[in-house]
């Protein structure tokens, strides 16, 4: 134990010498560190080969990043001529039947043979620079430390992090030098975390006190599986304070109750996208339900048809343009086109082959549609198989960014914006255009619509197919966010009816609220109670509403629904 001590002291001064004798974090030039490095394979005295090595923390050069690792894997060989020793390391890209080229530290340039050609060396010929548990430990510090010094900030992040967690003592010198050098905001929380991290876990007293604290200002979700052992080791054996065991509760209390408000954000955005689709799909079925009274249980299936055109647009698009780059990215936008087009010609089929023989006739065109419904996934099955296909988001669409510590993915963003444009083009069409005032003719009364010169049969077949497209687009977006298989429409067939239903039949403004309240609440139910009890929550609370208020959030009013 005593000797371990000495042992520990000792590193811990040469560490403390080397950070003295380079204040500034990487401050060396490669050319710089790449001769101290060979200073230090030279070096007969194991202290100053310790010094030398902790100088290199941080340096941001491939040879001595080479060099470094090769020495502590035994693969640093001292080359003598004319009594000058040259530290080199082999060229493992080119090596082969254990020879290769011979690559100097000082340079990193190949020695030369009396040939002037590359030397070619055997590594059997050559005996390893020595090493020892001392000098390997220092060799490992400096290896986890390059990343710190990495052009990329998110390289530079993920190492502090993980180095970090370690609550290594050694490091704390360096995270304070770099956290002066650093620009990266993100990098520079990351550090001021680990170094509060090290410092919880190292020191005592007001020291510790003051890291915790600075822990529960960043409310940091990283350190608080250290804290909550912290707590848990205290109950068994108190050693902390009255005041460090105050601010280690505060500090567990203040992040637990960040995680929590978070999950419930992110819970939140999730349910907003995912009842951006279901607007999206429901409003389509809110026409026509309301339009014709038709109830129409195939429309999950156009969904299905949305989802598997933009899959077939992508596969087009990788083919034409490869499957990355700007041709593979504009994929989407052309298959948001495509599945409007593909479900509005569904709906256009089904209302011309089957609906328009059943209007006033609602179980028989229930019982008709689910016919179809059943049809089309037996076919969707023969042609793309019974397994999900995958949909890949383009780049634009790809990623998230991080707001308290609460993840938005950019998918789902785009996905709430177009419910939203859709909502808005919706209402314009119905409002503003001569379609729409016909729509809301028909809708308030048939037969007045037909004695003025509406045609109501061409009306409810524009009508069926616009809102089939509307649900072949809202099968291309559950793409990006969902799987996609045979069964998407039927995961989502009775929510969009408990939508409009809600909502209020033909209701837009009741459609929608309706929309955003059953995906929300829907979404922050299924953590706490799952998917399936969930749904069946919601759909128990709609049912109680409706015993209340049997028209929906917003009843429509009109001449044939008062007879």
């Amino acid at each position: 134990m005593l000797l371990n001590f000495i042992v520990s002291i000792r590193i811990c001064l040469f560490i403390f010498l080397a950070f003295v004798a380079s204040p500034h974090l990487g401050a060396a030039t490669p050319e710089e560190a790449r001769k101290i490095l060979a200073d230090s394979a030279v070096e007969e005295d194991a202290t100053k080969q310790i010094a030398f090595i902790l100088k290199l923390a941080g340096v941001n050069d491939p040879v001595v990043q080479q060099g470094v690792t090769a020495w502590r894997q035994g693969g640093l060989f001292l080359y003598e001529t004319n009594s000058l020793k040259q530290p080199f390391f082999l060229d493992t890209a080119a090596q082969t039947d254990g020879k290769a080229r011979a690559i100097k530290v000082v340079d990193g340039k190949p020695i030369q043979g009396g040939d002037g050609k590359d030397l070619i060396v055997n590594v059997a010929d050559f005996t390893p620079v020595d090493t020892n548990s001392k000098l390997r430990k220092a060799l490992k510090t400096v290896l986890d430390l390059f990343a710190l010094s990495d052009p990329n900030p998110k390289i530079r992040r993920d190492a502090v992090t993980k180095l970090g967690q370690e609550q290594n003592p050694e490091y704390l010198p360096y995270f304070e030098a770099r956290v002066v050098l650093e620009s990266d905001p993100e990098s520079v929380r990351a550090l001021t975390e680990a170094i509060a991290i090290t410092k919880v876990a190292t020191t005592t007293g007001a020291d510790q006190i003051a890291a915790i604290n600075e822990l529960k200002r960043m409310t940091s979700i990283t350190s608080l599986a250290l804290l909550q052992e912290m707590e848990k080791a205290e109950r068994k054996n108190p050693k902390l304070t009255p005041d460090a065991k105050k601010a280690l509760g505060s500090a567990i209390f203040a992040i637990e109750e960040h995680i929590r408000r978070g999950n419930l954000v992110g819970t939140a955005f999730r349910g907003v996208s995912s009842a951006a689709v279901l607007l999206i799909a429901a409003l389509g079925l809110a026409i026509t339900f309301g339009l014709m009274g038709v109830i129409n249980m195939a429309h999950g299936e156009v969904m299905t048809v949305g989802a598997y055109t933009a899959f077939m647009t992508q596969n087009l698009f990788a083919k034409w343009f490869g499957s990355s780059g700007t041709g593979f990215d504009m994929y989407f936008i052309a298959a948001l086109l495509l599945s409007f087009f593909t479900g509005g010609i569904m709906g256009l089929v089904m209302e011309r082959l089957v609906i328009r023989f059943l209007y006033k006739r609602p179980l028989e065109s229930l019982l008709a549609t689910w016919g179809v419904s059943l049809v089309l996934q037996q076919l969707f099955r023969q042609v793309f198989g019974s397994a999900n296909v995958q949909v890949n988001s383009p780049s634009w669409m790809s990623g998230s960014f991080i707001v308290s510590d609460v993840l938005f993915a950019y998918n789902r963003l785009f996905v709430i914006g177009f419910g939203i444009a859709t909502v808005i083009g919706t209402y314009l069409l119905l409002t503003k255009t001569s379609l729409g005032l016909q729509i809301r003719a028909v809708m308030q009364n048939r037969t007045m619509a037909s004695c003025i010169g509406v045609r109501t049969d061409r009306i409810n077949m524009l009508t069926f197919g616009f809102g089939s497209g509307l649900a072949g687009m809202a099968g291309a977006c559950l793409s990006q966010i969902g799987n996609v298989g045979p069964g998407l429409g039927q995961l989502h067939i009775v929510d969009c009816f408990m939508v409009v239903v809600l909502g209020g039949v033909g209701n837009l403004v009741g459609t929608v609220m309706a929309a955003f309240g059953v995906g929300v609440t829907d979404q922050i139910l299924q953590p706490w109670l799952g998917a399936v009890m969930g749904k069946i929550c919601v759909l128990v609370g709609i049912i109680l509403f409706l015993q209340w208020r049997p028209a929906g959030l917003f009843a429509s009013r009109g001449r044939s629904l008062e007879d």
